[in-house]
Order: C-alpha cells, then structure tokens, then sequence
C-alpha cells in the first residue's frame, strides 16, 4: 500500500467517525466499531478475521480498563460523599489565606481530580469559589480559573482518572511512569494555565457570584462533619505511591540495581494498578464511610451509582481497543510506521495533532484520546520506545484533547452557567484556559522527551 492510501485511510476514517458522531449523533461507542470494520474492509481483511479482531481488541483492552476505571469510580465517589473534596479545599484556603487562595484552588483541583470526575469536583467545590469572590469583591475568574486548570489538568493527565489510564493500555505504557510524568509536568501546566491566566483574565472579565448564594456561614458549621485534610490527602495519595514503588522496583531490578526477591515480588504485587486501587478503595470505604456511621446499604448504593458513568468510558475504550487491533492485524499499522520513519514529525507531535483535531470537531477529550490512542499505538509498537517514553506519548495525547473547548463540549456550558457567563465570556476564559493546557502539555512532553 502506498504512503497516499494510508493517508487517506487514517483522514477518511476519523472524518466517518466525524461525520456518525456529530451530524448522525451515533454513540461514539458504535462509531469506533463501524470504523473499525471500515478500516478493515478497505485494508483487505478477510471478514472472519475482523469479527475476531473485533472481539480480541475489546477483551484485551476491557481486561485491564474495566478494573481500574471501576475501581477508581467506586473510589471517587467514597471521597466525594464523604466530603472529602470540600474538606481539602477549606483547609488549603485556611492555610494560604483568602488574597492567595487562587493557589489554594489550584492545589485543590489538582488533588480532587484524581479520584473525582472534573465536572463533579467542579459542581462540589464552586461554592467556596462563590464565597472567595463574595469575601474578597474579586471576579470568580480570579479563583475559578485556579480551580479548573488544577481539575482539568490532573482529569487528562494523571491515572487513574479513566482518560490516561485508557490510552496508557491502549499504548501498552506503564501507569507508573505515566503518574510520574503526569504529576511533574502536569503541575506546572496548571499554574501558567490556573493562577497566572485566571490572574490576567479577571482583570478583563469581572464576574461576581449569582445573587441565590447562599449564606457561607451554613458552610462553616458543615465543616465540623467533614473528614480532616490529611486523611484526604493519605487515601488519595495510597494509589499513587503504591504503584510508584512498583514502577521504581521494576526499574532497579531491571538495572541489576537490586536483585528480584520476595520482596519486589511482594511490592509489584501491591503496587499493580489493580491491587493498589483495591486496598485506596477499602480503606476509603473503612475510614470516610463505615467509621463516619455510614449503612452498608447507602455505601453499596454509592458504588452502584459509580459504575453508571464508569460504564459508559469503559465501552469508548473498548472500541478504542478493537481499533488498534484491527490496525495491528490488518498489517497496516507496520505500514505506518515504515511511512512515519521518514517523516519529519516525532510520534509525540503526531499524537497530539490527532487528538487536537479529533477534540476541537467533536468535542469530547474522552473519544479524541481513544481515537488517537487507537491510531498512534500500531505505530508506536514499530518505534521500539521505552517505557517513559511511551508514558510521555499519553501526555501528548491528553494534552491535544484539551485544546480549545468550545460550544460542542459539555464543559464549555457547564462552567459558563455556573458563572454566569456569556459564550463570547466563556471563550475568553475557559477556552483559552484550555488551550493554555494544550499548549504547555505538548511543549513540557517534548521538552522531557530529550532526557528520556
């Protein structure tokens, strides 16, 4: 096949996704699949064979993504109920005071949205951004910004929010490595995306807070029932470090650093993303419900409510899945490859393009990452790329799916209508708050690529 037909069977498939999701309004979890069945059909496959790909694609991708998005849904909703959001937030406002309480808002998105869904976290925590704003007399862009570069950053880039941890299987990267990069990069992202734009902006859009607010002493006195910062911070932080050490472990032992004993045994098995967020969720469960007087029947009903939504992103990444397998089979991801050694553009760049165009004519970060992820993986496999340097490949994914938010995205309407904006508003500051992310993600990743 000529460097000309795959062009135009990578453009003519993510334009039929285009195409069934937006002017046909077809679930994106359907779209993949006829996709998929496109791109098999005119690679010459025989029929037989795509139906197995079909199913090969979605059990081995389901096998790892199922666990950890359920797991990490289960556990973000015990965080969520318990107030755990609404604690960390008070406390780090308390501590930095309300004139640098952007940086408080920052942090405690940044924290949040590792085990809670931005939208959730968003909804759960803007009315200490109402309070701010009504305390202070400034704009609630000058908090509110803050608050969802520290959300938005952290949902795209650190596991196990459902977005990384999908297309880090997808990548076949090691969550450990896409964590540690997640965090180092992701954090100053959100500072030039968070307190220093929402500083300038507020400036030029003076938003005050819907007149309905209610009261802000009724919050103080439900601060006395709320679970303390550090035990927040302990849970949230358990997943994390636990499958770092993994990930740690691992490197020594494949240096010579250390020799493989029972005891990296033991620390790969806990540190294993399934073990890891199985152990985060008990003890969530013990510490924020059980011990706080919680019935078993509401905590069984609260991690039935968190598989709904948990449901729908296992589905996209499934198909995600069946995308890449059929890529792989149909031998025109080696093609790809062959095509991409000569090409100017670094896989990381690439990945990011896709995603970007995928994001800005569709709008959902979740559908560009897996469409990405479904294209760029068959590449990848050709590149020989380590495992940190796959991790950075997510990022670049996560980034390009955050570019430029606009009236098709569902956030872009949710943050405008809890602050009271106009869309010409929201443009100017949630969509450029975006694509600040965009942008710094993709310079950071490439950046880190030169010394890994």
């Amino acid at each position: 096949m000529s460097t000309l037909f795959i062009f135009f069977l990578v453009t003519s498939a993510v334009a039929l996704l285009l195409l069934m999701v937006l002017k046909l309004k077809i679930s994106a979890f359907i779209s993949l699949l006829i996709i998929s069945i496109y791109v098999g059909i005119l690679t010459g496959m025989p029929l037989n064979d795509i139906l197995q790909s079909i199913q090969d694609g979605m059990g081995s991708t389901l096998g790892f993504v199922a666990t950890v998005v359920g797991l990490g849904a289960i556990f973000g909703q015990m965080l969520e109920s318990s107030g755990g959001a609404i604690s960390l937030a008070h406390s780090l406002v308390k501590k930095f005071g309300k004139e640098k309480a952007s940086w408080a808002m920052v942090i405690t998105g940044f924290i949040v949205a590792i085990p809670v869904f931005l939208d959730v976290g968003f909804i759960i925590l803007v009315p200490i951004i109402y309070a701010l704003s009504k305390d202070t007399q400034k704009s609630l862009l000058y908090y509110g910004i803050p608050l969802l570069a520290g959300l938005a950053v952290t949902h795209s880039f650190i596991p196990p929010t459902p977005g990384p941890v999908a297309v880090a299987d997808i990548l076949n990267a090691q969550l450990g490595w896409v964590i540690f990069f997640g965090v180092l990069l992701g954090f100053p992202t959100a500072v030039i995306a968070g307190p220093l734009w929402g500083k300038y902006i507020s400036k030029k859009i003076h938003i005050l807070p819907p007149a309905e607010f209610l009261n802000s002493s009724e919050e103080e006195k439900e601060d006395q029932n709320l679970p303390s910062f550090r035990v927040i911070a302990l849970i949230i932080s358990i997943p994390l470090v636990l499958i770092l050490l993994n990930t740690l472990s691992s490197l020594l032992v494949e240096k010579g650093v250390i020799e493989k004993s029972a005891l990296t045994d033991g620390v790969e098995f806990i540190g294993h993303p399934f073990s890891a967020l199985i152990i985060a969720t008990l003890i969530a469960i013990y510490v924020l419900c059980v011990k706080r007087g919680m019935s078993k029947q509401t905590i069984l009903d609260l991690s039935t409510k968190a598989l709904g939504p948990a449901g729908i992103i296992i589905l996209i990444t499934g198909a995600g899945g069946v995308l890449k397998q059929i890529l792989v089979d149909s031998g025109i991801g080696k093609m790809m490859a062959d095509s991409m050694a000569n090409s100017a553009l670094p896989p990381i760049l690439l990945a990011w393009i896709l995603a970007a165009i995928v994001r800005v004519t569709q709008g959902s970060a979740t559908v560009a990452m897996i469409t990405a992820a479904g294209i760029i993986a068959p590449i990848l496999s050709e590149f020989g790329l380590n495992d940190p340097q796959r991790a950075l490949v997510v990022l670049s994914i996560a980034s390009g799916a955050t570019l430029l938010s606009h009236v098709n995205d569902s956030g872009f309407w949710l943050v405008g209508k809890y602050f009271g904006m106009n869309e010409k508003q929201t443009l100017q500051s949630w969509t450029v708050m975006e694509s600040i992310i965009a942008v710094c993600g993709l310079v950071f990743t490439m950046l880190a690529s030169l010394f890994f």
